[in-house]
């Protein structure tokens, strides 16, 4: 059986900077309607990013088959040569030669939170993409274009891969008739607490409804850990405490990626979800999306030492 994952979504250069401050302190509430605020950023940093590069970079780390599906453009050699240098296939990437690739510029204060702005340049191409006939044992349709995640969603529901569908960055985009479309479409359904709760509102569902549709939903909730929807049942995963908050960006990404890593290798949801967790405690001790190294090792004993998993990589 195949344990290639389609990984769908966006492949893009972030520009990181961070505010040696509290946004909380300079946005008003009082004033939001006339808004205009600028924050000095001492330190600032270019990198490879996006969330199908992301997830691919932490499925790599942990050994396994990843392929982006996504778009580039005329500036991406470099990121291209980065993701072969790291045995992952980029097959599945399409260049338009007429345009630049996205840009997700973002700003960080010093509570984690984020302001961030991005370009879609050549993703909003990524519709044109065709991934259809490409053997997969998962999927995940992650922030891309609107029609590039229909159209990738469609085209593993119709071959019969099943996937993850994570709302992310795209949330904008989608309204409540779009989400309940893709949750049919999907597997599982991937978000973070704040996402959970728009994506409650729009289609008028709890969690626990989606989840009954579902093979599991899973919300991440930072610090305070994850939460498994599954049969009927919700179950509570304990984050890693961590002694160094460096940087929260990628993090989301990191947890898709231990999760897609056990439904692959064919753990339970409650192991996967853990992995999980353990990949977002890594990520976030570290500068950037793409920039923490851990060994297969040091991997294995977190999962051993939290969670009392016992996995070899």
């Amino acid at each position: 059986m195949s344990e290639r994952i389609l990984v769908c979504g966006s492949l893009a250069f972030d520009t990181i900077a961070v505010f040696d401050g509290h946004f909380k302190e300079h946005i008003l509430s009082d004033s939001v309607k006339s808004l205009s605020v600028s924050f000095l950023v001492p330190s600032m940093r270019k990198e490879y990013g996006g969330c199908a590069g992301n997830i691919s970079y932490n499925l790599s780390l942990l050994g396994a088959h990843a392929v982006p599906v996504g778009a580039v453009g005329i500036d991406a050699n470099d990121y291209l040569h980065y993701l072969r240098e790291l045995n992952i296939d980029t097959s599945m990437v399409m260049i338009k030669a007429d345009t630049f690739s996205a840009q997700c510029f973002i700003t960080t204060d010093l509570d984690g939170n984020q302001i961030a702005s991005f370009h879609p340049g050549a993703m909003s191409f990524s519709s044109e993409n065709d991934l259809t006939g490409q053997d997969a044992a998962w999927g995940i349709v992650a922030p891309d274009s609107r029609e590039g995640m229909f159209a990738n969603a469609e085209r593993l529901h119709a071959q019969g891969t099943p996937f993850v569908f994570d709302l992310g960055q795209a949330m904008p985009l989608f309204t409540g008739d779009d989400l309940n479309k893709m949750l049919n479409l999907a597997q599982i359904l991937t978000a973070n607490d704040y996402e959970g709760q728009v994506i409650a509102q729009r289609t008028g569902k709890s969690m626990d409804e989606i989840a009954a549709t579902m093979q599991a939903v899973v919300i991440t909730r930072g610090a305070e850990g994850a939460t498994l929807y599954t049969e009927g049942t919700q179950t509570h995963i304990d984050a890693i405490q961590v002694s160094q908050l460096a940087d929260p960006t990628g993090c989301g990404d990191s947890h898709r990626a231990g999760l897609l890593y056990g439904l692959t290798k064919g753990w339970n949801l409650y192991e996967s979800c853990c992995l999980g967790n353990v990949m977002g405690s890594i990520k976030i001790a570290s500068q950037g999306p793409q920039n923490h190294k851990p060994s297969k090792r040091e991997v294995s004993e977190l999962l051993k030492q939290h969670y009392g998993i016992e996995r070899t990589f």
